[in-house]
């Protein structure tokens, strides 16, 4: 039987932003997959280059709407790593606070959006139901449910109000309860055991050979985590497990993000305890970033992420480079998809909770003759368009 190509995007139900994927299938099985990127490349690296350092921490926030505190927080790990800057104990708990709050929404929404793309709605509504009092959260910690702006060079910009910390441990013990709740039904539920069980399987191999990282890598077997690896913030000053599972199919990876929600609670828990106790400033207030380079490394909902930046004693970076866990993850399709049915296709792309905002980059176009070119892609357009308007006019 010919093998065919199946496109998907880059507009597609499926995918919640603009990427293209190619499946090349014979009969109801792929065969190969491939990605074309570049669809909105934004340009965060070099508009950061014209910002202050300041600026460019809002900047990254918006790299990602639902990482919008893992690159703010990779990034000043990564300014603070130049002049070996000390954050303010309280402030170390806010942003592990924050973190892990993200954390948690994130694989909430993810957990939802798998539950829709195999038919799964009533899981798709819990999730989402219950994500909605860890914005709230956010609300009351920062004044927005997203975007929180709560980042900064020697601290975070916000203190938590101890008012409202009663307020916060109530939300935390809901939505708890509640996803202790959905573990069970995941690990019990005989339609997500026999719809993700050995679906789109990542060989633990397969896992360290594309660098994969976060729970897409932990749920082959890879331990890596950058919170307990090389600890910042309250990292190591809270208690938490490390959810490691061996046989990385859509089930592990789905069960991974459930138990890392359950400790992600518990990290919460611990750093609104001890912001009742610890007081103190929660900025250091720094004046100037001298000459040098330094990198910011941060677990990710999704993985690591990692920051760059260089300084030339200015008030602004002259390089800032950008590595988001997607760029890595993504390509592991190439191991998890191939051999598997059509039907899988769709939620084994999606297991790695891709985003695609993150990953884009420019494009560098190769003529024939293997040299670097230039190519204006608003010329080319305006050419296409001249090109259409003669021959209508010819007609």
């Amino acid at each position: 039987m010919k093998a065919n190509k199946i496109p998907i995007g880059p507009f597609h139900p499926l995918l919640e932003e603009a990427e293209y994927f190619e499946l090349t299938v014979d009969g109801e099985t792929v065969v190969d997959i491939d990605m074309e990127i570049g669809w909105m490349h934004r340009g965060h690296e070099y508009i950061s280059e014209m910002k202050t350092f300041t600026q460019s921490i809002y900047l990254v926030e918006r790299i990602c709407g639902i990482c919008s505190t893992s690159h703010p927080i990779a990034c000043v790990h990564a300014i603070e790593d130049i002049d070996n800057i000390e954050i303010p104990l309280r402030a170390r708990y806010i942003r592990t606070l924050v973190g892990e709050l993200e954390r948690i929404h994130s694989h909430l929404l993810w957990l939802g959006l798998a539950g829709h793309f195999i038919g799964y709605d009533t899981l798709w509504m819990w999730a989402w139901k219950y994500r909605e009092p860890v914005l709230e959260m956010f609300e009351i910690i920062s004044g927005n449910r997203n975007h929180y702006g709560m980042m900064r060079v020697g601290g975070v910009a916000q203190d938590v109000d101890p008012a409202k910390l009663i307020e916060l441990h109530k939300h935390l013990d809901m939505i708890e309860k509640k996803m202790v709740m959905i573990a069970k039904a995941a690990k019990d539920d005989p339609v997500l055991r026999s719809r993700l069980k050995g679906v789109g399987v990542l060989t633990h191999e397969a896992a360290v050979a594309y660098c994969t990282v976060g729970p897409t890598s932990r749920a082959s077997g890879v331990p890596g985590d950058v919170r307990l690896d090389e600890p910042t913030d309250a990292y190591d000053l809270v208690d938490f497990e490390r959810i490691v599972l061996p046989n990385g199919d859509v089930y592990d990876k789905l069960v991974v993000r459930v138990l890392e929600i359950i400790e992600s609670i518990k990290i919460c828990r611990q750093c609104l305890s001890k912001l009742e106790t610890v007081t103190g400033p929660i900025l250091n207030n720094v004046k100037e970033i001298s000459p040098g380079e330094g990198i910011g490394r941060y677990e990710a909902p999704r993985g690591e992420v990692f920051h760059y930046i260089r300084s030339d004693g200015t008030n602004r970076p002259i390089r800032h480079k950008v590595r988001a866990p997607s760029y890595v993850n993504i390509p592991s399709f190439k191991a998890s998809c191939i051999g598997i049915p059509i039907a899988d296709a769709l939620i084994t792309l999606a297991s790695v909770d891709p985003c695609y905002c993150c990953t884009e980059r420019s494009i560098k176009i190769i003529d024939k003759n293997h040299d670097s070119c230039s190519f204006d892609l608003i010329k080319a357009s305006r050419e296409k368009t001249e090109q259409i308007r003669r021959e209508i006019n010819a007609d």
